[in-house]
């Protein structure tokens, strides 16, 4: 029997009250699916438009564990949560979408890379070390030589804990912690693929979408759907991306990272089991945007069409550098007169140097076209402060 989501006494859980859980929340309000929020800041973007706000640390068992009761299905739109708490719930026949065990296999960079490794899923050479001490005797013994990736092995996001490691003055700034190393790739390009997968074991992808990063910040500056590349890349970054789901057997959306390498190999760089930055173009350019998608895998809906409407161009908001205080979105106007553009402010009140504060998209029948409007909304709009 079909479970009465809408205008009903169903509860949906969401661990984490960030822009990626305010924008789900567009998609429970379309649906009238009462919403109950975790999360640790009091002036979380979510707190408005769910249901309940409950103010909570996601790391702490109890918090997670007693939240997790209060809801019918549990879902997070960050990876650092309780694993504990939400194994401990699934056992006591809680839903959970994706499971423990997918946030297990992910959360961790070390372990998600090993997981890569058994299951013959290409990625970059890597070596994982315990510590800094670790980290220092393994290049001493010259298991890898510079130039390398590191990276530390939990809680980074947004270029933050990942460095380039060229020279030993590099290494020395590296914080003591559990990380890995990765092979430097030679790329030509950065690509994602979205995939969803339902309760019910029905699998859509969306278009692959190409990444153009920041080079300070390592940020990423632009994401560009359809990507600019051959259909048969486009084809094989697919094919890499459903075999990766099918691996970590997640449920929602699964956000596929990757390398094309110079002589077109596709890597697997990295995943999140969530909405993420590479599918906020969906928004205006699919029929069905990711949070919608997601929402329609963890209730085990019919999932809906991934295709694009038009070709789209999204740009990340961040804070200025040299600002850090009360927001200020200057020359909004000014891009708001730009055709096909639609700015998102994700209502976080303030902000600090490469913050993601919001994003904008560009629509347009033409991808180099719209390119051209997306680099003058990035020239044009300004994150400072008051």
């Amino acid at each position: 029997m079909m479970i009465n989501f809408f205008s009903s006494n169903f509860k949906l859980g969401i661990l984490g009250g960030g822009q990626l859980g305010k924008m789900m929340l567009y998609e429970t309000r379309k649906y009238d699916i009462q919403t109950y929020v975790l999360d640790p800041n009091p002036n979380a973007p979510c707190r408005i438009a769910c249901n309940h706000f409950q103010l909570g640390n996601l790391m702490d068992y109890e918090t997670v564990y007693n939240f997790g009761k209060k809801v019918d299905v549990l879902t997070f739109e960050i990876e650092t949560v309780n694993i504990e708490a939400l194994a401990q719930l699934e056992k006591e026949g809680k839903k959970v979408y994706p499971s423990s065990r997918t946030l297990e296999n992910i959360q961790n960079k070390g372990t998600q890379k090993l997981f890569y490794r058994e299951n013959k899923i290409p990625t970059a050479n890597f070596i994982r070390f315990s510590n800094k001490a670790h980290l220092t005797e393994g290049i001493t013994s010259n298991k890898m030589k510079p130039p390398f990736i590191w990276k530390s092995a939990q809680g980074g996001y947004d270029g933050k804990g990942v460095s380039v490691i060229k020279t030993g003055a590099d290494l020395a700034k590296l914080p003591d912690v559990e990380c890995i190393i990765e092979e430097k790739i030679d790329f030509k390009n950065e690509l994602a693929v979205i995939v969803a997968r339902s309760t019910q074991g029905e699998i859509k992808t969306y278009p692959v979408v190409e990444m153009e990063f920041h080079p300070e910040a390592n940020q990423v500056e632009y994401v560009i759907c359809p990507a600019r590349i051959d259909d048969h890349i486009a084809q094989k970054a697919i094919k890499v991306a459903e075999n990766v789901s099918k691996a970590f057997e997640h449920v929602g959306i699964l956000a596929v990272e990757m390398f094309q390498t110079q002589d077109d190999k596709i890597l697997v760089n990295e995943v999140a089991p969530r909405p993420h930055n590479s599918g906020h173009y969906s928004i205006e350019g699919s029929y069905t945007n990711q949070f919608e998608q997601h929402i329609r895998a963890i209730l085990g809906l019919p999932l809906g069409n991934t295709d694009s409407k038009v070709g789209s161009i999204m740009v990340n908001l961040v804070g200025a550098e040299g600002h850090t205080g009360d927001v200020v979105y200057q020359n909004i106007e000014e891009i708001m007169k730009m055709k096909g553009v639609t700015p998102h402010i994700y209502g976080k009140k303030q902000t600090k140097p490469f913050r993601k504060m919001g994003h904008v998209t560009v629509i347009n029948e033409n991808i180099s076209e719209a390119r051209k409007i997306a680099e003058k909304v990035k020239n044009t709009i300004q994150v400072t402060s008051r």
